[in-house]
């Protein structure tokens, strides 16, 4: 009897395992896989947003070195109005922050856009030493100049009044007409991903003419 048991035993386990549902094993195996594709997947995107969002905030911290330093630069002593040209689409100020002279010293600056192609643009910065305007605009100088990021599109710049009694930005800023510079800047657009970017860099220094 003992014998017959033990013989007996084995059968059942083999029955036992054929019951199992068809490529069970496999299906398991396979969710696994899927598994771990999607956790590679989700640290790739990870790492890659970790990346632009830095990317994002050197971009941020560079414009915000040049526009906080804003200067009311006067061509000549006779001169009442400080130098600032912006546009929707660009400005050019003159700063006290030179990334090219090491942080120091003034620059001519202009912050706009080239074309990129597929209706995108190329974000740009030029920095100019020494500081010339009008006539002197074209004499040899030296150049510093920094691609902010490829492939955006609907770039918009606006200039904050500080003379209004209720928040106003405008979409041009003349220093000439305004005898002033801004309280802030704000520059938008969609990145290459076609994410909004908004940035509001304050101007430090807001000097109204005599």
């Amino acid at each position: 009897m003992n014998l017959t048991r033990w013989s007996g035993y084995p059968e059942r386990r083999r029955v036992f395992h054929n019951r199992l549902p068809a490529g069970a094993a496999g299906a398991a195996g396979f969710t696994l896989v899927e598994v771990v594709l999607a956790l590679t997947r989700a640290v790739e995107k990870s790492q890659a947003n970790a990346t632009q969002n830095q990317k994002q905030r050197s971009v941020a911290d560079l414009l915000g070195s040049y526009i906080r330093s804003t200067f009311p630069y006067r061509e000549s002593a006779q001169e009442t109005a400080a130098f600032f040209q912006g546009e929707a689409d660009s400005v050019t100020f003159v700063s006290a922050y030179s990334q090219g002279m090491g942080g120091r010293g003034m620059a001519k600056i202009q912050i706009a856009t080239d074309e990129g192609g597929d209706g995108r643009a190329i974000l740009k910065l030029e920095e100019t030493t020494p500081v010339r305007i009008n006539a002197d605009a074209g004499a040899a100088g030296q150049i510093y100049s920094v691609v902010l990021q490829n492939g955006i599109k609907e770039l918009r710049l606006a200039y904050l009044d500080p003379q209004a009694d209720q928040e106003t930005w405008e979409e041009r800023w003349d220093g000439s007409e305004r005898k002033t510079l801004p309280r802030a800047v704000r520059i938008t657009y969609l990145d290459d991903h076609d994410r909004a970017v908004r940035w509001i860099f304050p101007v430090m220094m807001t000097v109204l003419a005599p």
